[in-house]
């Protein structure tokens, strides 16, 4: 198999390596994403785990269930753009650090 071949497999990280400044774009969005949701998530998390403790199941009839549940669908999306922007550091770092070819 060559090395182009490879390349094609690869998707997204070859479309990044092709377009670096929407890739620092991309990064730079995926960024404020991470940030935006993890902004106090673990502080939120603690408190309502303590609802439950304190609160039993009354504390899930009273919404912390949906919330719990929402805290980690935040979780999760900010997992997601953090995947994101280490795809496009990846893609630049790689581009920037490169010798002997020329783009």
């Amino acid at each position: 198999m060559s090395a182009a071949r490879g390349e094609d497999r690869r998707g997204a990280m070859a479309w990044l390596h092709r377009h670096p400044c929407w890739a620092f774009v991309l990064l730079g969005l995926s960024f404020l994403v991470f940030g935006a949701g993890t902004v106090n998530l673990a502080l939120l998390l603690q408190l309502n785990f303590k609802l439950w403790l304190d609160a039993g199941w009354q504390a899930a009839m009273d919404g912390a269930l949906r919330q719990l549940l929402e805290l980690l669908a935040s979780g999760y999306a900010a997992m997601a753009a953090y995947i994101v922007f280490k795809c496009c550091e990846r893609a630049l770092v790689e581009r920037l650090t490169r010798r002997g070819h020329q783009d």
